[in-house]
């Protein structure tokens, strides 16, 4: 499946529990199979065509990162090999083997965990505004991309319209209880700071980062993905200097293309011409060979 983008998977005699823009979930039992697609989204409109390997990278990067935090935090993720599968997806074994992940069933919260250690994006938009980020007060004369005096949580909820609506940890609190507001918070903070340590080491800067945690036997777990440049804003160090956006891992070279169309950012979404798609998934490989040294 490397030279065409793997958009779809839906095997037969497997209970499919759904899909979202970018992964397909399957009922195992006591557990779910996740498989990564290669679709792309932007202005939360799937595209017709996608990015080949960018499921591969999604899954690796986040096996990478749940071995590697473990001792933080517990994850969903159970080592099962792809010989153990159901057999019914023995047929998709070469095509499964990088992007499908088997995982314990947990039910998860319903906020977003978002830790900012820089400058950007919607916070960047606010802070123009009101000189905050999610309501919290910033100091004066910060640049775009600016690294922050301290790291800030900013959890957020999706919002009848399907975009991510940052809310405060007191709404937070409200919505998951204060003792666990405060866990997940403790973790966030926890993880996002290894995170970058090591990512800066290998040359990266990770902005910001989004996780997601579920609830299995009572006991809190990372679910979904981990700091991949689907969840997390990627630059490149070397490049890096305050005051104007950074060179970055994802998929800015999508966002640039589609902003210089006459599209309404409905659908149907725009088909992406070879240079785009091929740049993109560039970015993509280079940011999972770049954090683990190994080759996809």
């Amino acid at each position: 499946m490397s030279d065409q983008a793997f958009l779809n998977f839906d095997p037969k005699g497997l209970t499919h529990l759904g899909q979202g823009k970018v992964r397909e979930l399957f009922d195992l039992g006591n557990q779910l199979l996740i498989v990564a697609t290669d679709r792309i989204s932007a202005f939360d409109i799937i595209l017709p065509n996608g990015i080949p390997q960018k499921g591969e990278v999604l899954t690796q990067i986040s096996d990478f990162w749940f071995e590697r935090t473990r001792s933080i935090v517990p994850n969903h993720r159970q080592d099962i090999t792809a010989a153990a599968w159901p057999e019914q997806l023995a047929p998709y074994g070469d095509a499964l083997k990088k992007r499908a992940v088997v995982v314990q069933k947990a039910t998860p919260l319903p906020i977003e965990c978002v830790v900012r250690g820089y400058l950007a994006g919607s916070g960047w938009k606010e802070y123009r505004q009101n000189g905050t980020v999610c309501q919290i007060p910033l100091p004066p004369d910060l640049a775009e991309s600016a690294e922050l005096p301290e790291l800030i949580f900013t959890p957020a909820i999706k919002a009848m319209s399907g975009h991510d609506e940052n809310i405060s940890f007191e709404h937070a609190a409200t919505l998951v209880g204060k003792e666990i507001a405060d866990q997940v918070r403790k973790f966030s903070l926890a993880l996002y700071h290894h995170a970058r340590e090591f990512a800066l080491k290998k040359g990266i800067i990770i902005a910001d980062t989004k996780f997601e945690f579920g609830l299995w036997n009572g006991e809190l777990v990372l679910i979904d993905e981990v700091l991949t440049p689907d969840s997390s804003r990627f630059w490149l160090a070397a490049n890096y200097q305050p005051g104007r956006p950074q060179e970055s891992f994802d998929k800015q070279f999508v966002r640039d293309y589609l902003e210089s169309l006459d599209w309404d950012k409905t659908e149907p979404g725009p088909e992406l011409p070879d240079e785009i798609v091929d740049k993109t998934r560039s970015k993509y490989i280079e940011a999972y060979e770049t954090l683990t040294g190994e080759s996809l």
